[in-house]
Formats: C-alpha cells, structure tokens, sequence
C-alpha cells in the first residue's frame, strides 16, 4: 500500500489545471473528451480524487490501478472511480483517446430529478466495480451524450434552458451505465458506508420537502438524529454543513422560478411557501447578494 504522506489529493479544478483543460461553466463537473492529446502520462504519480468519474476508453488502451487492483482498460470499456480511491496512471498507448465525467458530491445534490436518480448511483458505492465492454452503439450513445454534456457545460448558464440540458445529458449517462452494469453484472451489490447511506437519505428527504421545511432540526428529528451531527455527517461527505444544503436547494429552485417572467415575485415566494414576498427577498439577497428583482433584471439583460 502507498505511504500516506506520497499520495497527493487532488479536486476535479486540480486535475482539470495538470492536464491543461479549459474550466467549464458548471461548479462540480468537468468532461474532458480527449484524442491523441498526451506525449506522456499526464500524472504520473499516485493520488486521490474527490470526485466520481466515468472512465472510457475509447481508442487505445490504458493501464491504471486504482487502490491495490490494477485494470488494462482497452478501447470500448468504461468503468467508475470513487472519491478517495488511490488512482496511479501506469502505461497509456500513443493513440490513447479517453473520455471523462468527473462530478462531485455537490453537482449531484444540485441536480439530481428525483429519487430514483439518488438509487441509481448505489452503484458507485460498490467495493469493487467491474469495467464494462460496450457494444459499438452503446459506445456511440455514451460519447454522443458526453459531447452534449461537455457542449452545454462550456457554454455557461446564459444559453437558453442550459440547466435542464446539462441535467438531463448527466442523468442519461449515469442511467445508460447503470443499465448496461445491471444487465452485465446483475448480481453486484452496492456496499454504502453509514454515512454515505445517511448522507443519501437526507437528500431523499431534502428533494420532497425543502419548499415547506427549511430547518436542520426537521431533517435531523425524522432521521433520529441530533442536528449537529447529521451537519457533521453531511460536511464530511459533501463539505457542506445540513443548514447550507438546505439553503442552496432553496436558492436553486427560487432562481429557476424566477427565470419564468410569468410568474411574479409575490407567486415565487408563495411557490417556496415564505410567509410574504418580504421575507423571501431578504433570505435571497443574503444568500445571493442581489433582490429578486435584480437578479432577474441581470438575468433577462444577459
């Protein structure tokens, strides 16, 4: 095993840095669609990632181990990588063309649809994740989708109904996979720690109910939990205490209303369930430092 002190942590904007990408639009995601791009391993050292990924191989080979089990990944075989797994890029061909989807803990808070989106991802929790041959149109569907995805992300938020193309292209992907793994490998088992458990059913129970429950203590009384610690659990995974979750999906929903100039700000606030309009531009404006009117006045003028 790797000592401690040689294995380098490294965030979604670190990686995208080394390897010489542009930054894209969309805070916890990065696809990185490459073709003939590197002379050379571009890290060449062992390191942990903070994000989930998608790893295809899409011409060529590369030769990577991730913890103590080493994986020859040949053109049309994908497979997924965890958060804190130990990842050592070996050997790469020189015709090597890959494509990526790295995405964080926060990206899928932000924008998962429903339920069964949260369910699906069970199978990023599994001990061991087997790589998987794609058949040439499934190949085609999964880097098709990426080119959207990557397309959209690039392009930022001002481009007409960005959100829900970036979205929809994500949730597509990660349905697509577990499909294909389903039919493959149908008897694997996700295996989720109790906080990663804890941590998804808290985002079950956030998506049902942040327009009418905005408090810690809500969540934490029907998890049978003290609110301190379902902030201490939620931090670990996601980095970000319960109360500040809470606020972004509040902040998240409140500005996609506020993109729809049919409904007014009184409606908007009425849609989130706040007491009056007054309340609800006072709690957007500390958490986005702009009045919902200007907020939308900058959003319609770009």
């Amino acid at each position: 095993m790797y000592p401690q002190s040689s294995i380098k942590s490294l965030t979604i904007d670190d990686l995208v840095e080394i390897i010489g990408d542009i930054p894209q639009e969309e805070n916890g995601l990065h696809v990185h669609l490459s073709k003939n791009k590197f002379k050379e391993i571009p890290i060449g050292y062992p390191f942990r990632g903070n994000s989930y990924a998608f790893l295809l191989v899409v011409k060529g080979s590369l030769k990577i181990q991730l913890n103590l089990l080493r994986y020859t990944i040949k053109n049309s075989e994908i497979i997924v990588i965890n958060p804190q797994t130990v990842t050592h890029i070996q050997e790469m061909s020189k015709n090597l063309e890959i494509a990526t989807i790295s995405f964080n803990v926060d990206f899928i808070l932000r924008n998962s649809i429903n339920k069964n989106d949260i369910d699906t991802l069970d199978f990023f929790t599994a001990n061991s994740i087997p790589k998987l041959k794609l058949s040439k149109e499934d190949l085609k569907t999964f880097i098709s989708v990426s080119k959207i995805l990557e397309k959209n992300n690039r392009l930022g938020k001002n481009n007409p109904y960005n959100n829900e193309i970036i979205t929809h292209s994500f949730n597509l992907l990660m349905y697509h996979y577990a499909s294909l793994l389903k039919i493959q490998f149908p008897n694997l088992e996700a295996n989720l720690t109790r906080q990663e458990k804890l941590a998804l059913r808290f985002l079950k129970l956030l998506n049902e109910n942040f327009k009418q429950e905005r408090t810690v203590q809500f969540y934490a009384d029907i998890l049978c939990l003290t609110p301190g610690y379902l902030s201490k659990v939620l931090k670990i995974i996601s980095k970000k205490t319960a109360s500040q979750l809470i606020d972004e999906a509040v902040i998240m929903e409140a500005k996609l209303l506020l993109k729809n100039q049919t409904l007014s700000i009184s409606e908007v606030a009425n849609e989130l369930q706040f007491s009056d309009q007054s309340f609800f531009g006072k709690y957007f404006k500390k958490h986005t430092g702009y009045s919902p009117s200007k907020f939308r006045e900058i959003k319609f003028k770009s």
